[in-house]
């Protein structure tokens, strides 16, 4: 069948994520260094220790990781001796702060110029579990949709996920769409149990141990144009 649709993950996927979200906690480290003094250090380990205690009171917040982060930030700031409402506020703010840091990334190479090429024949969206933004940092002018699993409370690999990103896509059928990704079970598995085809991005040229291997795989963004006429 004719492709029509593509959907890309973003981290790990357009971009490399690890160093973006490590510079955008000391940014927020900073900030609450200088702007929440009482609160004192809130260091990875705290807080991830502190997320998970929200998430055992609030588990409905589980996939949505922007509200997830403003709850952590607010609880800590509580704990820390502010009043609730200052504590909110100042979480609203610190949150912009870390999410601004969080989108100031460097494509990979290749990644806007294959979406410049993919455009002109195929409709593209975006399918991720993160919060980042692809209209933020200008890229959203090659997508048809941004579809995030806080959107909606679902998160890849659940098929539902990909369904949604279907409907939007315009009623695409599974069988002419194509998910293109890094992660082996949200992306590969997760778009192939909901009828997808999907491009595994390995450009570390990792062995493929997953039960059923992708539909094709890339090291390299370039590549894409070529790889989806072979499958088309």
């Amino acid at each position: 069948m004719t492709i029509e649709l593509i959907t890309f993950d973003l981290d790990d996927t357009l971009w490399d994520t690890a160093p973006v979200i490590a510079s955008a906690e000391t940014v927020l480290q900073t900030w609450l260094a200088e702007n929440a003094p009482k609160l004192g250090a809130l260091d990875v380990a705290g807080y991830q220790a502190l997320r998970q205690r929200v998430l055992v009171d609030e588990p409905q917040l589980k996939h949505r990781i922007s509200a997830l982060r403003r709850r952590v930030l607010f609880h800590a700031l509580q704990g820390g001796g502010y009043a609730d409402a200052d504590a909110a506020a100042m979480a609203d703010v610190a949150f912009e702060v870390f999410i601004k840091a969080r989108h100031k990334l460097v494509l990979f190479e290749h990644a806007e110029h294959t979406l410049k090429a993919l455009a002109p024949d195929y409709a593209l969206g975006v399918v991720t579990n993160g919060n980042a933004d692809v209209r933020r940092i200008g890229l959203g002018h090659h997508f048809k949709f941004v579809l995030c699993a806080e959107d909606i409370g679902i998160a890849k690999p659940d098929a539902r996920l990909f369904h949604e990103a279907l409907r939007r896509g315009g009623d695409i059928s599974p069988a002419a769409t194509v998910h293109v990704g890094d992660h082996p079970g949200d992306d590969i598995a997760g778009a192939q149990q909901a009828g997808l085809r999907a491009i595994w991005f390995n450009p570390g040229g990792k062995r493929w141990e997953g039960d059923k291997a992708p539909d094709a795989e890339v090291g390299c963004l370039s590549e894409l144009p070529a790889v989806l006429k072979h499958l088309r």
